[in-house]
């Protein structure tokens, strides 16, 4: 994991890198980030195209950057013991954040905001998305 931003309450963000920290990221909080987590790298992988005259051996050079640029940002929230508080998942940097549905739950698929509506804004503010309940928590609607 990699850290994003502080917030509010002594809670920090931090950014899953890998498919583990997805799957322990599940299983903390009870709920299916890691199913999508596969699902968008597998999608980022498929778009990949390396560049025509690259040899063999060099294919897959590029293939990390890209993933990182064009797969969906995971995110958790967690408090100064580690406990996970909340998981986002938001557009790639740079990508259309209009354009994106971006996904915030708490354990369980509990409603974040009620708890920590602080720290998402400040989440919000950091990254300049807008992260409101009615738009990122799936279960209001």
């Amino acid at each position: 994991m990699h850290f994003i931003c502080d917030a509010p309450g002594g809670k920090t963000w931090f950014g899953m890198d890998t498919e583990a920290e997805a799957d322990a990221e599940s299983a903390l909080m009870g709920h299916a980030v890691a199913k999508y987590y596969r699902r968008a790298r597998e999608e980022a992988v498929a778009r990949y195209a390396p560049p025509p005259s690259a040899p063999a051996i060099e294919r897959d050079i590029n293939l990390k950057a890209h993933i990182k640029r064009t797969m969906p940002r995971f995110l958790t929230l967690r408090d100064g013991e580690g406990t996970g508080l909340a998981t986002a998942m938001l557009p790639a940097v740079g990508a259309d954040g209009r354009a994106f549905h971006a996904i915030i739950v708490g354990p369980d698929n509990a409603n974040p905001y009620l708890a920590h509506a602080d720290a998402i804004a400040a989440l919000g503010a950091h990254l300049g998305l807008k992260l409101d309940p009615e738009r990122c928590y799936p279960y209001s609607r």
